[in-house]
C-alpha cells in the first residue's frame, strides 16, 4: 500500500470513536454545535470591531483637515514668510497635535521636500513645533533658515503632496496649505494648472492664509470652490511637549476592551469546543 494511502486510512481512523447508540449523544452534539456557531460569530464580530478600532485609533477630525480625508500639510517657508506670520503656523500644528490628526508633511520654498508620509502620527509634528514658537521674545534658528528659504513655487509643493497621496493609494485625500499664496510670476500658469487638476480629481484643498494679497486671493478664488479658506485654528486646551506625552494621552480604550473580549472568546472556544480526550490503551490520552 502506498504511503499516502496509509496516511489517509490513519486519518480516517482518528476522526472519531465507533459508537453504536448515537441517539443519547444527539442533544450534547447539538448543544456543542450551537456553542461553536455562537463562539464563531462572536469571534468574527469582535475581530471586525477590533480591526475597526485599530484603524480609527489615533484618528480624530480637526477643524483644519476636511472630515473623512487623509491629509498632507504643506508649509510655505519662503523668504516672504516673516516671523510675525509664524504664529498661525504654530497654531495649526498645535491643533493637529491636540486632535491627534494623522498627516503627511511637505515644506517648500522654490523647491519642495517631503518630511512625513501621509498618515504619519500627529506626534511626529511635535519636534517641528518649537521652530514656530517664540522663546524669550525670538524664534529659534530653524534648519531651513540659511540654505532652504528662497523664492516661492507653490505648484511644486502641491504637486509633491498630490504625488504622495497617489503613491500611498489614498482615494479620499486632502491638502492643507499654509502660505501667503504669493508665488513666482513664472509659476503662475503652472499653479493654475495644478489647482485645476486637483479640483478635477476631487482632492480637497484647505488654505490657512498668511496675509495674502488681493491678487493672490483672486487667483485661488477663481480656481477653488467656496469654503477653502480656514480661519486661524481654535486655541487648544493643552500643548504636548514631547511625542511620549502625546502618545500617553491617547490610550485606545475601545481597542483594549475588544482585544480582551476576543481573548475571552478564544478561551471559551478552547474550553467548551475542544475535542474529547479519550484514554488510549497505553494509559495516556489521545
Amino acid at each position: 500500500m502506498l504511503r499516502t494511502e496509509r496516511f489517509a486510512l490513519l486519518m480516517r481512523r482518528r476522526k472519531g470513536i465507533p459508537y453504536g447508540d448515537l441517539e443519547p449523544m444527539r442533544r450534547p452534539m447539538l448543544r456543542t454545535l450551537g456553542i461553536r456557531v455562537a463562539v464563531l460569530l462572536a469571534l468574527a464580530a469582535l475581530f471586525s470591531g477590533a480591526a475597526l478600532a485599530a484603524t480609527d485609533s489615533g484618528t480624530t477630525s480637526s477643524d483644519v483637515v476636511p472630515q473623512g480625508t487623509t491629509s498632507v500639510l504643506v508649509i510655505d517657508l519662503s523668504k516672504s514668510i516673516i516671523e510675525s506670520e509664524f504664529e498661525p503656523v504654530a497654531a495649526t500644528l498645535r491643533r493637529l497635535i491636540a486632535t491627534n490628526t494623522p498627516t503627511g508633511l511637505v515644506v517648500f520654498s522654490d523647491v519642495a521636500y517631503e518630511l512625513l508620509p501621509p498618515g504619519a502620527p500627529a506626534s511626529a509634528l511635535v519636534p517641528l513645533l518649537r521652530f514656530f514658537t517664540p522663546v524669550r521674545g525670538g524664534y529659534p534658528t530653524n534648519p531651513w533658515q540659511a540654505t532652504f528659504r528662497a523664492g516661492t513655487k507653490i505648484s511644486a509643493a502641491l504637486d509633491l503632496a498630490h504625488d504622495m497621496l497617489t503613491r500611498a493609494g489614498i482615494k479620499n485625500g486632502s491638502i492643507v496649505l499654509i502660505s501667503d499664496l504669493e508665488t513666482a510670476s513664472s509659476d503662475a500658469a503652472q499653479l493654475s494648472g495644478t489647482l485645476s487638476q486637483l479640483r478635477r480629481e476631487k482632492v480637497q484643498i484647505r488654505v490657512v492664509p498668511l496675509r495674502p494679497s488681493k491678487e493672490a486671493l483672486d487667483l485661488f478664488n477663481s480656481l477653488l470652490p467656496p469654503g477653502y479658506l480656514v480661519a486661524k485654528p481654535n486655541t487648544v486646551v493643552f500643548e504636548p511637549t514631547s511625542a511620549e506625552g502625546t502618545l500617553g494621552r491617547k490610550l485606545p480604550v475601545l481597542l483594549v476592551v475588544l482585544g480582551g473580549l476576543l481573548l475571552l472568546a478564544l478561551a471559551a472556544n478552547e474550553r467548551w469546543c475542544s475535542r474529547v480526550a479519550v484514554p488510549s490503551s497505553s494509559g495516556g490520552l489521545s
